[in-house]
């Protein structure tokens, strides 16, 4: 099953406001989202250049374990982005049969 997660961040203009331990723990949301993908579960991630959100597919067995995931990424644990868990279809992907 694949899901949609979106996160978006507490305060507006992020990247203009953010303070160093919030960009600390976007670091960490990076990381987090690395690993993911070295294990298979993430699909695709990136963030809007804007920075009014962020975009991850993830691939998991189950919503609940989808939901898991969402709340243990760092950004949202630590509570400086909100976040939406969609269900989702990747139906076009180049490289993808």
């Amino acid at each position: 099953m694949e899901f949609a997660y979106i996160i978006k961040p507490k305060k507006e203009n992020f990247n203009e406001t953010g303070t160093e331990e919030e960009f600390a723990i976007m670091s960490e949301h990076f990381q987090y989202l690395k690993e993911l993908l070295k294990n298979n579960i993430l699909i695709l991630a990136g963030p809007e250049l804007n920075a009014k959100f962020g975009f991850s597919v993830i691939e998991t067995s189950s919503e609940e374990e989808a939901k898991k995931i969402m709340e243990n990424d760092p950004s949202v644990k630590k509570g400086i982005m909100n976040a939406e868990l969609y269900p989702y279809r990747v139906s076009l992907l180049r490289g993808r049969d």
